[in-house]
């Protein structure tokens, strides 16, 4: 599931919660699925949990997972704030990095392809 590296620059709960996001872009990790807890996670990657917690804290403020107290941590269903915040965040970036390709000469076809091909990844994996 998550094999951090810890010779890469990324610290490990950035490492940790990007992994969990893509398992979560890509379906493998369903809308209300639990995620491992703290400690079960902490124990299995071998490091503190402060980190894995630093990650969960982290991906609820995005929106990708909620809390319920007592009980845990579970994939959301991207209606939350958190993820519509996100969202806007991601996309002010991609704007952003069009008008900079643009401004490099990128066709605008290459960027619909590159476009058209994420969405289609992201219905072939559900």
């Amino acid at each position: 599931m998550i094999n951090p590296d810890y010779k890469s620059g990324k610290s490990l709960h950035e490492q940790i919660e990007d992994e969990i996001k893509r398992l979560i872009i890509n379906g493998h990790l369903k809308s209300d699925e639990q995620l491992p807890s703290v400690r079960e996670l902490s124990i299995s990657l071998t490091v503190n949990p402060n980190t894995v917690q630093r990650a969960y804290k982290q991906l609820e403020q995005d929106g990708f997972i909620y809390s319920i107290k007592g009980k845990g941590n579970f994939v959301s269903d991207r209606a939350s704030d958190g993820s519509r915040r996100r969202s806007e965040e991601l996309l002010g970036a991609l704007s952003l990095a069009v008008k900079e390709l643009s401004f490099l000469g990128e066709e605008k076809k290459k960027l619909y392809d590159i476009v058209d091909k994420a969405y289609a990844d992201k219905e072939g994996s559900l």
